[in-house]
C-alpha cells in the first residue's frame, strides 16, 4: 500500500497541474519558440519512449475527460443555451467575418512589407528584395472581393517559396496559411470546396497546424528551456519536462476540438484565441504580427453558427478519434523527420 501511494504521487501531481499549467504553458509556447529562441529542425527529437510516459498518459486522460464533458453537454438544454448565447454575442462578428479576416490579413502583410526580410513568419528570413513588394501587393488585393483569389495565389506562392528555402518539414508548422488562402479564394469566387464551406476548410487547417505544433513541444522541449528559465514561476512548481508535456497535451486537445462538434469547437476557439492574445502582451509586436492571422481565424470559428445534430454516440466516439489523431500526428512527425533528416533506420522506438 505504501508503495502504491508513493507511485501515485507523481501521477496526482501531473493530474493536479494539467489544466492550469497546460493552459499557461500553452500561452507561453504560443509565442512560437522558433521566433524567440535558438532551434534546430534537423536535430534529433526526443525519443518516443521519453514522450509516452506515465505522466503523459494521465495528462491525456484528464484532457479526454474535459473533452468528453463538453461533448456530453452539447445535446443538453445547457449546451443549447450556451450555443444560443454564443450566437447572440458573436452576431456582429459573424456578419462581418470576411471583412475582419481581410482587414487583419491586410495588417499582417503590410506589417511584413514594413519589416522587410521576412517571408511569412519571423524565423523565415529572406534577402530577396522583391518579397516585401509582393506582400504589399497581396495586401492591396485584399481590398476587393474580386481580387481575393489573386491574394490567395500570392499566399500560396510565398508558402511554396518558403518551403523551397527552408524545407517541407519546417513549413509543416504553417498549413494554416494554405487554409487561409483557400478561404480567400473560395470566398472571392462564392464557391465551396466539394461541398465543404470555406470556413470549414480554414478551421481544419488551423486544427492541423496546432496539433502539429503540440507534437513539436514534446519532441523538442529543450527549445523552450530559455523561456522557462527566465520565468520559472510559470511552471507552478512543476518540472520543465512535465510542464512542456502538459502544454503539448492541452494544445493538442484544444486543436482536436476544433474539428469536433459545434459547441466544443467554438469554446476551444475562444480559449485558444485568448491564449494567443495573452501571449501578445508578453512578447510584443513580433508576436502580434506573426499570430494575427490565426487569431482572426479562431475568432471566426468562435462566431460560426453552423449546427449539426449531436448524438450521445458522437461523445462516445471522441476518445477513439482523439487517439487516432494523436497516433497519426506522432507517426507523421517522427517518421517524416527520420526520413528527411535521419534516415528511416533512425526512427525512435518505444
Amino acid at each position: 500500500m505504501g508503495q502504491f501511494k508513493k507511485n501515485l504521487r507523481p501521477t496526482c501531481l501531473a493530474t493536479a497541474i494539467a489544466l492550469p499549467a497546460g493552459l499557461a504553458a500553452t500561452a507561453e509556447a504560443q509565442a512560437h519558440v522558433k521566433w524567440f529562441c535558438a532551434f534546430d529542425v534537423a536535430g534529433q527529437p526526443r525519443g518516443l519512449e521519453q514522450v509516452l510516459c506515465a505522466d503523459f498518459e494521465w495528462l491525456v486522460a484528464v484532457s479526454l475527460v474535459c473533452l468528453m464533458a463538453g461533448c456530453l453537454a452539447e445535446g443538453t438544454p445547457l449546451g443549447t443555451a450556451l450555443l444560443n448565447a454564443l450566437d447572440r454575442v458573436t452576431s456582429r462578428l459573424r456578419t462581418d467575418t470576411s471583412l475582419l479576416v481581410r482587414a487583419t490579413l491586410g495588417f499582417f502583410f503590410v506589417s511584413l512589407w514594413n519589416l522587410g526580410g521576412i517571408i511569412l513568419t519571423p524565423e523565415l528570413k529572406t534577402s530577396a528584395e522583391w518579397i516585401p513588394w509582393l506582400q504589399l501587393g497581396i495586401a492591396t488585393m485584399l481590398i476587393w472581393k474580386r481580387t481575393l483569389p489573386v491574394a490567395a495565389l500570392g499566399i500560396v506562392f510565398l508558402f511554396g517559396f518558403a518551403t523551397w528555402t527552408y524545407g517541407a518539414f519546417h513549413l509543416a508548422d504553417y498549413p494554416v496559411f494554405l487554409g487561409i488562402a483557400a478561404y480567400l479564394a473560395l470566398t472571392g469566387l462564392d464557391r465551396s470546396l466539394f461541398g465543404i464551406r470555406p470556413m470549414d476548410v480554414v478551421r481544419v487547417s488551423a486544427a492541423i497546424t496546432l496539433m502539429w505544433a503540440s507534437v513539436e513541444k514534446w519532441a523538442y522541449p529543450d527549445w523552450t528551456a530559455p523561456l522557462l528559465a527566465a520565468k520559472p514561476e510559470m511552471t507552478f512548481g512543476a518540472s520543465p519536462e512535465l510542464f512542456m508535456k502538459a502544454a503539448g497535451v492541452i494544445e493538442f486537445t484544444l486543436a482536436f476540438a476544433l474539428i469536433w462538434t459545434p459547441l466544443v469547437r467554438r469554446m476551444s476557439a475562444i480559449i485558444l484565441a485568448a491564449i494567443f492574445v495573452s501571449a501578445v502582451f508578453e512578447f510584443g509586436k513580433v508576436d502580434a504580427i506573426g499570430h494575427s492571422g490565426i487569431i482572426v481565424v479562431l475568432l471566426a470559428i468562435a462566431a460560426d453558427d453552423a449546427r449539426v445534430p449531436v448524438r450521445a454516440r458522437t461523445a462516445m466516439l471522441a476518445p477513439a478519434y482523439y487517439a487516432a489523431a494523436l497516433a497519426s500526428f506522432l507517426v507523421l512527425y517522427y517518421v517524416g523527420h527520420a526520413a528527411l533528416y535521419g534516415g528511416l533506420p533512425g526512427i525512435p522506438v518505444i
